[in-house]
């Protein structure tokens, strides 16, 4: 028999520590491995310990890979917790993974709940329950608020929502029915920081120039078409959004409460129009602008000059921006509507003159795509790096996962090479291209190499303005070379 109440969760990742890197989990557009340690801040799993403590559960959140924790230290840790409930945010490339740490789980803990959430197991949640011994799969983006109505239904016998799959006593698979994002995010608390282990996350972070740094979300899922973002295409089938001065509040409790210097916002891309301006007006009425360092995801093409210099005067240091590609056939593909890529780039010109650091991310290798399409890619990335206008720039291939609109048209299209979910995470190709593998991560290495060019490291020193740009700079030049480092591994 399962236990009748749930005293104690605890809300983990397994370590990995026999993979080459560290692992992109939560909410990342693209998983992917990385060589020098990154970690962003789990931020939904971080509410669902929150509001679980709120309501009188004892959590424990145990985020192995940040502690750089190995497995006999994961499972000691797991013997000493005791947990009724495991919970487990998984991606794609883990799935497999994240199926035998379950098996070894249930083989020692065989009443304890264990309990799955994430876009692939939203995607493909019959999948899980059927190659694992798994006893309840979220689905959908508020697998916060769903952990904690299932904790109520098994302890107080509340109806479950929507969205959770889980076993009969006979052991066939049920659901309560597609997930329903509803709820007012202005209603979630703040993120217990000290309970989720808050500065772990607050300097190891590709994007942090001042830290103390911490990560918030203004919003979830977006008005946007996105095929670049697995975790909002999958999670997300709406778009919501907090009161600017809900996350105005917040911001300035963290910058008292401990000290936050710089806030990298998670949301797929941040709120515009009325609901920018009055964040800006609010940020520079409590003088925040002075004290805190915004970072952010924009989509291109959208806001004007004015709007970089507001967002530059209310504390906003970095945007960053998803190119989603340098050809007009891609554009029309992925479903862009009103953007060309004259306005794409104009509006990554607009944000430097502006004064902001732009930091961009580019993807290659979509299905149709031939070799001219990505040197067309490669020379507007070229020209706006060596002219000054990018920052930083991370380049990697697509890799469509299930659930997205692009892994449906790729198996439509009998395009998918393997589905063996290990194949997953950026190392390799996993659809038929007309470019030979080998030479689109020779492509990849041509756009890592502009990092070296002359110009571009000219323009990196003449945009010094104070010691955090400094090391900055020496962060991005270590997360390059370790490109080419990890390409000498895999030869």
């Amino acid at each position: 028999m399962k236990k009748q109440k749930i005293k104690r969760v605890c809300i983990t990742y397994p370590p990995f520590e026999y993979n080459n890197g560290y692992p992109l989990i939560s909410l990342n557009r693209q998983f992917q491995w990385l060589r020098n340690p990154s970690f962003s801040y789990p931020i939904i799993p971080s509410y669902a310990a929150t509001l679980l403590k709120n309501n009188g559960i004892n959590v424990v959140f145990l985020d192995t890979i940040a502690r750089s924790m190995t497995t006999i230290e994961w499972f000691e840790n797991i013997e000493s917790i005791s947990p009724d409930l495991i919970f487990f945010e998984v991606k794609t490339p883990l799935i497999n993974y994240i199926w035998d740490t379950i098996e070894v789980l249930k083989g020692k803990y065989e009443d304890t709940y264990i309990v799955l959430a994430g876009d692939h197991v939203t995607a493909l949640p019959e999948e899980s329950m059927e190659k694992s011994k798994v006893d309840f799969i979220l689905t959908g983006g508020d697998y916060d608020m769903l952990l904690l109505n299932l904790v109520n239904h098994i302890n107080n016998g509340e109806k479950l929502d929507k969205g959770i799959y889980y076993r009969t006593i006979n052991g066939n698979i049920r659901n309560t029915g597609k997930f329903v994002l509803d709820e007012s995010l202005d209603r979630l608390p703040f993120i217990d920081r000290n309970l989720t282990n808050w500065k772990l996350y607050s300097k190891s972070n590709d994007y942090f120039k001042r830290t103390p740094g911490t990560f918030i979300m203004a919003g979830r899922g977006s008005i946007y078409n996105n095929y670049n973002s697995n975790s909002s295409n999958i999670l997300f089938n709406n778009i919501r959004l907090r009161n600017p001065i809900n996350v105005v509040d917040e911001i300035e409790y963290l910058n008292k409460r401990y000290g936050i210097k710089e806030i990298l916002d998670g949301t797929v891309y941040f709120p515009t129009g009325e609901w920018l301006s009055l964040f800006c007006e609010t940020m520079k009425e409590r003088k925040l602008n002075k004290k805190v360092h915004i970072d952010c995801y924009i989509y291109l093409g959208v806001l004007e000059y004015q709007d970089y210099k507001m967002m530059k005067k209310a504390g906003f240091k970095t945007v960053i921006f998803n190119l989603p590609s340098g050809n007009t056939k891609t554009i029309e593909h992925l479903g862009i509507k009103n953007n060309n890529i004259e306005n794409i780039v104009n509006s990554i010109k607009l944000a430097r003159k502006a004064g902001l650091f732009t930091d961009m991310i580019v993807k290659i290798g979509y299905p149709w795509e031939n070799n001219e399409d990505i040197i067309n890619t490669f020379e507007i990335v070229k020209d706006l790096m060596l002219n000054g206008y990018i920052n930083s720039m991370n380049a990697s291939i697509f890799v469509p996962y299930p659930g997205t609109k692009l892994f449906e048209y790729c198996d439509e299209h009998n395009l998918i090479t393997t589905k063996n979910w290990f194949d997953y995470d950026m190392r390799k190709n996993v659809m038929e291209l007309d470019i030979e593998d080998e030479k689109i991560f020779k492509y990849i290495k041509y756009f890592y190499n502009l990092s070296f060019n002359p110009l571009y490291v000219l323009n990196k020193i003449k945009s010094i303005r104070d010691i955090y740009d400094i090391k900055y700079h020496i962060r991005s030049l270590k997360n390059v070379l370790s490109y080419y480092m990890k390409d000498n591994d895999a030869m």
